[in-house]
């Protein structure tokens, strides 16, 4: 009974990774502005733009007003509209900039801060009537090393009071990676907000809750594979049949928090998680479970299977690394990303194969292990399903939670009670042995 509670005891944890509701933050306060613009805007780069007293009549105007209900489509961030990429600019990367000059009549207090946008691709600075004020990325290099945009809080000089208006620039870079990766893509969507201090404070404080929320489940998730495989290798001993669920299990452990540490610290610049999560820890996950559940099903007959499942990952993980737009420009990325699919649909087959083998041939628990390789198969396989026009994220309290997050909760209440099964059935042929 004791083993049950503790087998139990994360399905609890799993419950409660959804996040709660949002205390909206109200767009009505009079004592901050909503820099929806229209701002002036152009593809390029030279220091002088930041100058307030710049001819920027012959600019372009972009609107950053958006439509009611808008969001992203990752946490949930309100006022989301799309980039430059959508307005006329298609296969642009590279440097823009983004100006305005807001009268500081209509801006209420003492103190006054700006909130920047929590949504940039995929670095900028900030200057401040010519002067830099802040930045989100490195730009102490020719080409800027971009980190995750997080909320950014800015105090204005308390200076800034003597005057009538203030020119806000925004130098933005965007790579070619984001480029290819987003339909919407390119500089700011999300305007920014300047204001009193403590009312731009609890935007920005919003903004950060709504990051720890969207990615909470990253580190819960986590926490509950990694105590599924310290249960399994405590209880079960790994032999054969378990060891590979607990490499498997630790690496997607890894995959899921490495979410949560990129966009909740700056101890990772976009370029490195490139290369640990897609290129690393991604063809070891996909392999890892391939080989979970060869061993679970005993298809040691089958020995072409792990050759075949190693092969897979080695060709997995050249190709993700000569796919990544950033590499050496005489590469063809394109071509290389077609055979990162083709690498995911033969992982695909392979798993689906080992599947119908193993519920063949396989008579305990038959109907809950498939469920929990059609669960863990949702996760993995994601990029698959969305390119069916499978729904992959929703927004219960206007929070994103992916369809992976769902499938992988699924299958750790699926898994712990296969376990729980396969122990109570292990106790059982012990004692009647033993009874003999």
């Amino acid at each position: 009974m004791k083993i049950q509670l503790v087998l139990l005891l994360p399905l609890a944890a799993a419950l409660f990774f959804v996040p709660g509701a949002n205390a909206a933050v109200s767009d009505d306060d009079p004592s901050t502005v909503t820099c929806n613009g229209p701002w002036k805007f152009k593809t390029g780069d030279h220091p002088q733009w930041s100058d307030p007293d710049l001819d920027d009549a012959d600019w372009a105007l972009v609107d950053l007003s958006a439509p009611p209900g808008a969001h992203d489509g990752d946490v949930g961030f309100s006022g989301y509209v799309p980039g430059w990429t959508t307005k006329g600019h298609g296969n642009y990367s590279g440097f823009a900039w983004y100006r305005i000059k807001i009268s500081l009549d209509m801006v209420k207090g003492a103190q006054l801060a700006i909130a920047c946008p929590p949504a940039v691709d995929d670095a900028y600075q900030l200057f401040l009537n010519g002067a830099l004020l802040g930045n989100a990325g490195d730009f102490s290099k020719p080409e800027p090393v971009a980190y995750s945009v997080q909320p950014r809080l800015f105090l204005l000089p308390d200076s800034i009071r003597n005057k009538k208006s203030v020119t806000i620039a925004f130098r933005v870079w965007m790579s070619k990676a984001t480029l290819s990766q987003l339909p919407d893509a390119g500089g700011i969507h999300i305007a920014p907000v300047l204001g009193e201090k403590s009312s731009v404070a609890a935007i920005y404080q919003f903004q950060w809750d709504q990051i720890i929320k969207g990615y909470i489940a990253e580190v819960i998730l986590p926490a509950i594979f990694l105590l599924l495989a310290l249960l399994i290798s405590i209880f079960y001993k790994p032999g054969k049949q378990y060891q590979w669920f607990v490499f498997a299990l630790i690496l997607l452990a890894l995959v899921r928090a490495n979410q949560a540490v990129f966009y909740w610290f700056q101890v990772e610049s976009a370029h490195t998680f490139d290369i640990i999560t897609p290129v690393i820890l991604i063809p070891l996950t996909l392999g890892s479970w391939l080989m979970a559940w060869w061993n679970w099903h005993k298809l040691e007959e089958s020995v072409w299977i792990p050759r075949i499942i190693a092969v897979l990952m080695l060709l997995y993980m050249c190709s993700q690394l000569l796919g990544l737009p950033w590499m050496a420009e005489s590469i063809s990325h394109s071509i290389f990303n077609t055979l990162s699919n083709i690498i995911r649909l033969l992982f695909l087959l392979l798993m689906l194969y080992i599947i119908y083998r193993g519920i063949r041939q396989h008579t305990e628990d038959k109907w809950l292990v498939l469920l929990a390789t059609l669960l863990i198969s949702t996760g993995l396989f994601a990029q698959e399903l969305s390119a069916l026009h499978i729904q992959g994220i929703w927004f219960p309290f206007g929070v994103g939670v992916s369809r992976s997050q769902y499938a992988y909760a699924a299958f750790d209440i699926v898994m712990f009670l296969i376990l729980i099964r396969h122990y109570r059935r292990q106790t059982h042929r012990f004692r009647a042995s033993t009874a003999v």
